[in-house]
């Protein structure tokens, strides 16, 4: 394949994929905002609703079902959780849509049907033309495997809405969850585009400051937001929400149980879990009170089984529901708290929090909160909702210790609040938009040129034809790790590829021997740096390692490279366990299941040789009369770098490589701009480029990056000629290439032996 109909290849076209009705076919029952929403998402094909609790989710997504069976003349599948599944199908009587509740592919019948998540391995995708995720909030709450089975199940299906109260833009998991499941743009590519790394870590990330309202712009492209009607311009008549009233209630901690000798606020969560035993008593005593003092339905909301089982135990006339109890069970508790057969229901926010209605109920009381804001807004709101007739009393209940955590809901909850301003500041329902967008990164090219380096801003592998024959003394860089980063969302990105056979396929253009192999002096070598990979459970279903080093050296091979060699960079398992939450890593998972445990993984140096003979010996131990320091090799150098192993510095090893040695965009905080995700350390790109190239060579690097291989070459007295990809990456970079001329004194090695 021709290298630019590969990356067609990769290109994500989001082609319209809905159709339009005629408004007079909408069901009359819904509200003016809930039919052009249904008209909205059905000309979108794809789309998602955000829509407050009470705004009428379940009715507009019966009716985007009936009008997608209507018009493919095929089935709908409507996914949602346990004991909801039976209450859409109420709803739909009322709305006179039928719907069909599943257990497996037995039940089905033509038109819509609903199953519970869980149960979907019973069912295939052939049968249905559209598919509903209900509260797909949820979703982040499943296993990975899962979440990859349903995304799976529904990339045939032409016709998709997801639909939930409560989007996070800055939960990565939940905004990737949507935006994978309606084919509108991946993980890593909305990393790529939108945020940047909050902190030295692999899992916090926030918006960068440029791309906020991109940012908000792309949502409103595939989805609607909403809180009330007038958000949208509608009216708000009838979808006024009662007072809502909080009472918080602060008991007493045994400080001796929660092992502090004071009663504090607990920290860590260790000392949370035992503060939070230390109060259970006095919580559970007090909610008993409250519930046990009237006749009223009361909703109880728990975090711990002791306090599940407690509060059953103090409140006589309540029915309990466990994650362990049977399916059926928990259906007949929650439908049957509904329908008043059970005056007071007790469980957790993750059993029964999503999608169920009890506006009969006014009474709601927490025993205990967890750190998620969603779960304690989707608990709340399932009886203070659009509908709901009475003032709504909420009591929390909480001890001294728990500050932290309502401390955490709080900050959420604003966040949130912010999220919803935004992004319906950017919405228009009633626009006549026929596509989603895929919003791309501009492919760019440009040339920076200083004393001794040239910069190429653009794809390596055409910037690379610009490049001489044979002119070419050393590579080294550090290619992006499939499923760990995407520098960018564009189709030339090697690291934007879904799956590690594509971007080894990518890679093999840069190697080829019109490529790579043509500009480097013969006999001379290319250093890879890279690490195995981890396989994680939310997103590949699966706990294990992943062999990139040996794909990339048997793709070196095949273009035909000699191996030629490698070195093991040593690494610190708890900067590791900690940057990546490596669970097996965690001496805490020694203790509860240790065939999950393995080693850290190292990095490595791998090195290839071009064949033929190099025309320039390479004399790196030899010292200079014109600079005895520009990058010779002594003695005691190379008996530590002839190991197969280049350890890590420590307090008994202070000549080892400092991990946190890198070259970073300096001014990332001051801007609240993007930082480089991976740069390679110092310490390892000078050992390098001292063993395998001459003062005066030219260093070569495709993935420049923010120029830390430029900035060390020319440090060393070496010139330099990079390529990258990523505007925001060249522009730094062209900054430390002109540093580093200026940190040595713009006297070049040419200089030197001129003067001498």
């Amino acid at each position: 394949m021709e290298y630019q109909e590969f990356i067609k290849s990769k290109q994500i076209v989001v082609s319209p994929s809905g159709f339009d009705i005629d408004p007079a076919t909408i069901n009359p029952m819904l509200f003016e905002f809930q039919r052009d929403i249904v008209r909205w998402t059905l000309r979108k094909g794809k789309a998602a609703c955000f829509l407050d609790c009470g705004l009428g989710k379940t009715p507009i997504q019966l009716e985007w079902a009936h009008q997608v069976v209507q018009h493919t003349g095929g089935n709908v599948l409507i996914l949602a959780p346990l004991a909801v599944a039976a209450q859409t199908a109420r709803e739909g009587e009322k709305f006179g849509v039928h719907v069909t509740v599943c257990r497996t592919a037995d039940d089905l019948r033509p038109g819509i049907n609903i199953v519970n998540y869980e149960r979907l391995h019973y069912f295939t995708p052939d049968y249905f033309s559209g598919i509903v995720l209900d509260e797909s909030s949820i979703l982040k709450a499943f296993g990975g495997q899962l979440r990859k089975e349903i995304t799976e199940f529904a990339s045939t299906i032409p016709y998709r809405l997801a639909a939930t109260a409560t989007p996070a833009p800055n939960d990565l998991i939940e905004l990737t969850n949507h935006a994978e499941f309606l084919d509108v743009m991946s993980g890593k590519e909305i990393i790529a585009l939108f945020f940047t790394q909050d902190g030295n870590t692999t899992h916090n990330w926030r918006l960068k400051a440029h791309a906020r309202d991109d940012f908000w712009r792309w949502m409103s492209s595939w989805s609607v937001a909403m809180r009330k009607p007038s958000d949208l311009g509608y009216d708000d008549d009838g979808f006024i929400l009662p007072p809502c009233n909080f009472h918080n209630q602060i008991v007493d901690v045994d400080a001796f149980q929660s092992g502090m000798l004071f009663a504090v606020e607990a920290v860590g969560l260790d000392e949370q879990r035992k503060a939070r035993r230390a109060s259970l008593d006095n919580r559970v005593e007090e909610a008993a009170r409250l519930v046990n003092g009237n006749d009223e339905a009361w909703l109880v909301w728990c975090d711990l089984n002791d306090e599940s089982a407690a509060l059953a135990a103090a409140i006589p006339d309540a029915i309990e529901v466990k994650g362990s109890d049977t399916p059926e069970h928990k259906e007949d508790a929650m439908l049957g708290f509904a329908d008043g057969r059970y005056r007071v229901i007790v469980t957790k926010p993750s059993i029964a929090g999503f999608g169920m209605n009890w506006q009969h109920c006014a009474n709601v009381v927490f025993v205990g909160l967890s750190h998620s804001y969603e779960q304690y807004y989707q608990a709340i709101r399932r009886s203070w909702r659009f509908g709901q007739k009475r003032p709504v009393n909420v009591h929390v209940i909480t001890s001294v210790a728990d500050g932290m955590v309502t401390d955490n809901i709080q900050r959420k909850e604003k966040q949130a609040m912010d999220m919803f301003d935004n992004i319906v500041r950017h919405m228009s329902v009633t626009s006549d938009v026929h596509k989603t967008e895929h919003a791309e990164m501009v492919y760019a090219e440009d040339v920076a040129t200083g004393e001794d380096w040239t910069l190429y801003l653009g794809d390596s592998i055409e910037t690379i034809d610009k490049i001489e024959s044979d002119s070419i003394g050393f590579s080294i860089f550090s290619p992006p790790f499939p499923g760990m980063y995407a520098y960018t969302n564009s189709a030339h990105d090697i690291g934007n590829s879904t799956h590690i056979d594509e971007m080894i396929q990518h890679f093999s253009y840069l190697v080829a021997p019109d490529k790579l192999m043509r500009i480097m002096m013969p006999g001379r070598m290319v250093a890879i740096h890279l690490m195995q990979l981890t396989a994680m459970k939310n997103r590949d279903g699966y706990i294990g390692v992943k062999d990139y080093r040996g794909r990339v050296i048997a793709m070196m091979e095949d273009a035909g490279w000699v191996y030629a060699g490698e070195v093991t960079i040593d690494k610190n398992p708890q900067i590791q366990a900690t940057r990546n939450k490596e669970r097996g890593l965690l001496f805490k998972t020694l203790a509860t299941d240790s065939s999950l445990m393995r080693m850290a993984l190292a990095d490595y140096l791998i090195y290839f040789r071009k064949p033929g003979d190099n025309p320039q010996p390479i004399k790196a131990g030899v010292s200079s009369k014109y600079n005895p320091g520009a990058g010779w090799i002594t003695e005691e150098e190379w008996i530590e770098w002839a190991a197969p192993v280049w350890y890590r510095m420590t307090k008994d090893y202070p000549g080892g490589i400092r991990e946190t040695d890198v070259l970073n965009v300096r001014q990332a905080r001051e801007t609240d701009d993007e930082r480089h995700l991976c740069p390679l350390q110092i310490g390892v790109i000078e050992r390098a480029v001292k063993l395998w190239s001459a003062p005066g060579d030219t260093v070569y690097s495709p993935f420049a990056g923010v120029g830390s291989e430029g900035y060390v070459s020319l440090m060393h007295n070496r010139k330099f000629i990079g390529g990258e990809l990523k505007g925001s990456y060249w522009r730094s970079a062209i900054r430390n290439l002109e540093s580093a001329v200026r940190e040595r004194g713009g006297r070049t090695l040419f200089s030197l032996m001129a003067a001498d």
